[in-house]
């Protein structure tokens, strides 16, 4: 598959990035979310956009899929961190990067997991076909 053909598939993940953009845009008002509640809501945005991103690329990338999606996803993590230094009432916390990147890890887990039981299921049918 093309970067061309590619490139429709690419429009779910931005549009995601771009929500995150702007939600960690907003200035921080009223009192902080429990921690659980933040440890929960970072790691399912990231599981999300991860598994976006798996999602966009595993047809032209195939296995090595994974990896790129992770490195997108973990360097948009530190970048949102990064931009949420400069908006009132809101600040970098390392920590937050660490629970985004365990919510891409995740989905690449599972997402590599997946192309592989189909690249095996993949191998059967072609094994299976060339016996009859």
């Amino acid at each position: 598959m093309t970067i061309r053909a590619l490139w429709p598939r690419a429009l779910a993940p931005l549009a995601l990035m771009a929500l995150i953009f702007y939600l960690s845009a907003q200035p921080s008002v009223g009192p902080e979310l429990p921690a659980f509640t933040r440890v929960a809501a970072h790691f399912t945005e990231y599981f999300a956009l991860a598994s976006l991103w798996l999602w966009a690329l595993a047809p032209g990338l195939g296995r090595r899929a994974a990896p790129a999606t992770a490195a997108i996803a973990v360097l948009y993590a530190i970048s949102d961190e990064y931009h949420q230094s400069f908006v009132a009432g809101r600040h970098a916390d390392p920590l937050d990067v660490l629970t985004d990147a365990a919510g891409a890890a995740t989905a690449c887990w599972i997402g590599w997991r997946l192309l592989q039981a189909r690249g095996r299921a993949s191998m059967r049918r072609t094994q299976s076909s060339s016996r009859g």
